[in-house]
């Protein structure tokens, strides 16, 4: 089988005869490269990007055993040198991947690179250390509110997922510990009050 002397990214004044166009390149049969190129107009100017693209479409063609070296160095001067998408497309028309520019979208970002996204904070947990907390200044009456909010917020952290297990904890030892103290100190009055009365 003999291919044609002229190709697409040849100028026309280098080889004489005519391209015959084989049978199952007809007008109605779609090639591989005409889908991509559907995104893009030929007469749109090339970018950098999309030259290095063709490049780069050329030198897989000239590994792979394509291309010859004569033919590949034309192609390459040709690529840097043109103007237009479509200049680009009629270089690469005949190698596997065909015109690269796409203009799809970007790709998501993976889950690796997104933001984590925070539970949200218990409220009674939030409450049972706010109310730990306020032992000290009121002489441990939060501290039965504080034991009550702290076990109902571990409850429903464990249920729901939620955080703040940190917070219902803090409010459970503080109301334990106010609790134990006024436990100890009614204990020593009812102590003192029965063995002095």
């Amino acid at each position: 089988m003999s291919q044609p002397s002229w190709q697409p990214w040849q100028d026309k004044g280098e080889s004489q005869p005519v391209p015959r166009t084989p049978s199952w390149q007809g007008q109605g049969v779609p090639q591989p490269w005409q889908a991509q190129q559907a995104h893009t107009a030929p007469s749109m100017l090339a970018s950098h990007a999309d030259r290095e693209r063709a490049v780069d479409v050329l030198r897989a063609g000239y590994g792979e055993g394509r291309l010859e070296k004569p033919e590949f160095d034309k192609r390459v001067a040709r690529a840097y040198a043109a103007r237009t998408v479509g200049e680009l497309a009629l270089l690469v028309a005949d190698l596997p991947t065909g015109p690269v520019p796409q203009s799809g979208g970007l790709p998501p970002v993976p889950r690796t690179f997104l933001p984590v996204q925070r539970p949200r904070t218990n409220g009674k947990a939030v409450g049972a250390a706010v109310c730990g907390l306020l032992c000290v200044p009121t002489f441990g009456f939060t501290g039965i509110p504080a034991v009550i909010l702290g076990h109902a917020a571990r409850a429903e952290i464990e249920r729901t997922g939620e955080a703040g297990d940190g917070l219902a904890m803090t409010g459970l030892v503080l109301g334990w510990l106010s609790t134990a103290v006024w436990a100890l100190v009614l204990t020593l009055v009812l102590a003192v009050g029965i063995a002095s009365g």
